[in-house]
């Protein structure tokens, strides 16, 4: 899959493309039903499929201090719409410029100047355009005097309502990660770098990689949760370790600092500090709590990792 960092790195020989648009954090199983009929689109008349999404949020931009909390990254958004079939994403920066085109004016400027587009495949609650003033309905218009076809596809539910990434941000806020994977199609993944923390972790027998998280992650609700350790990811040379992930301010040392910290599973003999790691989160063993002492909270440590082996086994 080719990745382009803006309209500049699309070729000029880009042919005739079926496209998809939208922000698409988490790639949850909503949006791969949409991407996925771009795809089958893309298959029938022979034409690459391209989606189009955008980095920062557009809420970030539009209404500065309103960024929701991201379920991907850039770089695990791109690869999981690899996934689904997608020949190449294009990455377009969203800026007040951006934001101030007409409807028109990015039909023509982004879909039909850059992309040749064949046709269009998106959510059947698309808006676009300037103070997002275009739908489905003024795309599909568009579409019939600029040669391409409008697919609106409908939106999914599950049995919790319809899939969408406010949906899935409420489940992990919530800490139920089990329940946020049946909608994404897979665990939740949070990611940072390791950094030194207080290494009081080692000092109690359970050494902890200390996570700096990127900006505007959806962190799960303050717990203890069952997780895999990805080291090194989207490298050919990723690894999978099983963890027992804390989330919270430690209160039994009356901490104050949200951390995300990660114990892995009989393994003390990994380096990770300044490696970029991943967790998926995979369920929540239990809530946060306050020991009165080191002896407790170290006999529920213990307990705690015995459900996390169990469940990762």
């Amino acid at each position: 899959m080719q990745r382009w960092q803006g309209l500049n790195d699309v070729p000029e020989d880009q042919p005739r493309s079926v496209v998809s648009i939208g922000v698409f954090d988490g790639v949850h199983r909503g949006h791969r039903a949409i991407i996925g009929r771009a795809v089958e689109h893309a298959r029938t008349v022979g034409a690459p499929c391209v989606v189009i999404t955008f980095d920062p949020h557009p809420s970030d931009v539009l209404r500065p201090g309103t960024h929701p909390a991201m379920l991907s990254t850039i770089d695990q958004r791109c690869e999981l719409l690899g996934e689904v079939g997608v020949d190449a994403v294009c990455v377009l920066p969203f800026t007040l410029e951006l934001a101030a085109l007409s409807p028109q004016e990015f039909v023509d400027h982004v879909l039909v100047e850059q992309f040749h587009t064949e046709g269009v495949v998106v959510g059947a609650n698309f808006r676009f355009g300037h103070r997002a003033a275009g739908d489905t309905e003024t795309l599909g218009e568009l579409g019939l005097s600029r040669g391409f076809v409008v697919d609106a596809a409908p939106l999914v539910a599950g049995d919790g309502g319809v899939w969408s990434s406010t949906y899935v941000r409420g489940l992990v806020a919530a800490g139920d990660v089990a329940a946020a994977s049946v909608s994404l199609g897979r665990p939740h993944r949070v990611e940072g770098l390791v950094v030194h923390g207080d290494k009081r972790g080692r000092e109690l027998g359970y050494p902890t990689a200390n996570l700096a998280t990127t900006a505007h992650a959806a962190i799960p609700a303050d717990g203890v949760y069952a997780a895999q350790l990805i080291l090194a990811p989207y490298t050919p040379h990723a690894e999978s370790f099983p963890a027992a992930v804390s989330v919270g301010t430690n209160p039994t040392f009356d901490g104050v600092e949200r951390r995300v910290e990660a114990y892995v599973i009989d393994r003390t003999d990994l380096e990770l500090y300044g490696a970029h790691v991943a967790l998926d989160f995979v369920d929540r063993i239990r809530g946060q709590a306050k020991f009165d002492g080191v002896e407790g909270l170290i006999a529920q440590m213990s307990q705690d990792v015995d459900r996390a082996r169990i469940l990762l086994a």
